[in-house]
């Protein structure tokens, strides 16, 4: 289970190519036990670091990572049931910047993010025959529910590598 290039948008192929496993089901739940010990290693003082000014706190990459699964999955739910209609982008910095992650503990934010790969993982289990391939418009380009699965995973992967080479978390 493989999403063709042309199943998504180029800016998405450096997530897509993160994704190694056949099986983007099981890379959604390994991922899921990673990030989570992963987030439950961190305190709040260490997960208000930001590793230059300007840049997002470990708190708000988190929180960018779980709305950007949100915003994926809903476009994956969409176009699974078939949905017609062209979906809009966002901007995930505008969406950062009026989220007061940084107000958050990162318990919470810990505990939003295994809610919210939870939901996407019993959504993408429970899809029903032919609904990977189907397709729709998010962002003005062609996606199909496959690729939306394989962007998550890969979405994340980069972050958490530059969790560990930026941040150098562990």
């Amino acid at each position: 289970m493989r999403p063709a290039v042309t199943d998504y948008a180029p800016f998405y192929a450096r997530y897509v190519a993160n994704v190694v496993e056949d099986d983007v089901l099981t890379a959604l739940e390994g991922q899921s036990a990673e990030t989570q010990r992963l987030l439950a290693s961190l305190d709040d003082q260490r997960a208000a670091y930001r590793y230059e000014t300007g840049k997002w706190s470990v708190k708000e990459l988190i929180g960018h990572v779980t709305d950007t699964e949100r915003v994926m999955a809903y476009r994956a739910l969409a176009f699974a049931r078939g949905e017609t209609v062209a979906l809009p982008g966002f901007d995930e910095n505008l969406y950062a910047a009026h989220a007061g992650f940084d107000s958050w503990t990162i318990g919470d934010l810990a505990e939003q993010y295994a809610l919210v790969r939870r939901s996407s993982i019993l959504l993408f289990r429970n899809l029903p025959e032919g609904a990977w391939e189907r397709r729709g418009i998010a962002s003005d380009s062609p996606v199909t529910v496959l690729a939306l699965a394989c962007i998550i995973v890969g979405h994340e992967r980069h972050h958490l590598k530059v969790l560990r080479e930026r941040y150098r978390i562990e």
